[in-house]
């Protein structure tokens, strides 16, 4: 396990249990009292260290290399799972994955990004920075949804759409754009969970549904709290301030009216216990859907339109 630097209390906790298991077990001593009393702190320690998280320290759980991705949540989730494959103009981009799927007997079309969990498959992936194709490609998989009456279910995770003159090029912008149109008027239920990351349009060009929702130690804004940092202070030595500023947690977009649903986090995070995540997003995603599927569908998507309409600040003369 890979301990972040706010977790040492812990690292060094469970560097103690572990020697004192390896003594146990050479020496052929029993050494259960001690065993119980270090596993006893090591809860104790993470309770008190998870009840009071920053908001640069949940952007720092967002993106641990362990936290589960959108490959792992299929896999855990879905029955079954056909992945689709391009834009059908450019090529298929690996930031993006998706196709039908079946969860508990609901078929849906489930896209996301996805980073990739080695160096190689981080490269591959483009870290989940997603170019136009791999917006087209969300796109051609959600009117495929609706054409053939399936839910649409999104999970998020990207550090933003990728941002190369390459990108731009084919019209990045454009993708992005086109694509909160599109979903906005969709005929069939949306919904959208960030699951690591929702940096800007690269979150936005796959997070317009009826329901809008964040798992807890996740974040949501316009800039990641590094660049906000060089912009404003011309140094990502600030990015903790920035990251206070922003008011990008989970808490603060619920309180601002900006997402749904806040989903609760096993205490460590959802990378400690990725099997109780994932059967919380399976709950959460079977009760939902059953919600919006007794709403009309017209009546779903003017909803929809207020909701977004609804956010921000502005007058009309």
């Amino acid at each position: 396990m890979q301990f972040l630097d706010f977790e040492k209390p812990l690292e060094e906790l469970n560097s103690q249990l572990e020697k004192i298991k390896v003594l146990a077990e050479k020496n052929h001593v029993d050494m259960s009292a001690s065993v119980t009393q270090l596993e006893t702190s090591i809860e104790e320690t993470r309770a008190h260290i998870y009840k009071n998280l920053t908001p640069w320290q949940r952007v720092q759980l967002s993106r641990h290399p362990e936290r589960p991705y959108t490959n792992y949540y299929i896999s855990r989730m879905c029955n079954k799972f056909t992945e689709l494959f391009g834009d059908r103009n450019v090529g298929d981009d690996k930031a993006i994955v998706g196709g039908f799927a079946e969860i508990d007997g609901e078929k849906i079309m489930l896209i996301g990004h996805q980073k990739g969990t080695n160096t190689k498959m981080r490269q591959l992936r483009n870290f989940g920075m997603a170019n136009p194709e791999g917006y087209r490609k969300a796109l051609r998989l959600m009117k495929m949804a609706e054409k053939f009456n399936r839910p649409i279910l999104t999970l998020i995770d990207t550090p933003g759409a990728f941002p190369g003159l390459e990108a731009e090029e084919r019209g990045q912008g454009e993708a992005i754009a086109r694509n909160l149109f599109e979903m906005i008027n969709l005929k069939v239920p949306v919904i959208c969970i960030i699951i690591g990351e929702g940096a800007s349009g690269g979150a936005l060009g796959i997070g317009i549904g009826d329901r809008v929702v964040m798992l807890e130690n996740t974040w949501y804004t316009v800039i990641s709290p590094e660049n906000c940092s060089t912009i404003l202070w011309r140094s990502w030595d600030y990015k903790v301030q920035a990251a206070e500023q922003l008011h990008l947690t989970s808490t603060d977009m619920s309180g601002f009216g900006l997402v749904d649903d806040v989903l609760r986090e096993p205490v460590g995070g959802a990378h400690s216990q990725p099997d109780e995540m994932a059967n919380s997003l399976k709950e959460y995603v079977l009760k939902t859907l059953a919600e919006l599927k007794k709403i009309n569908p017209e009546k779903r998507i003017e909803q929809r339109i207020e909701k977004f309409s609804n956010m921000g600040f502005y007058e009309e003369l």
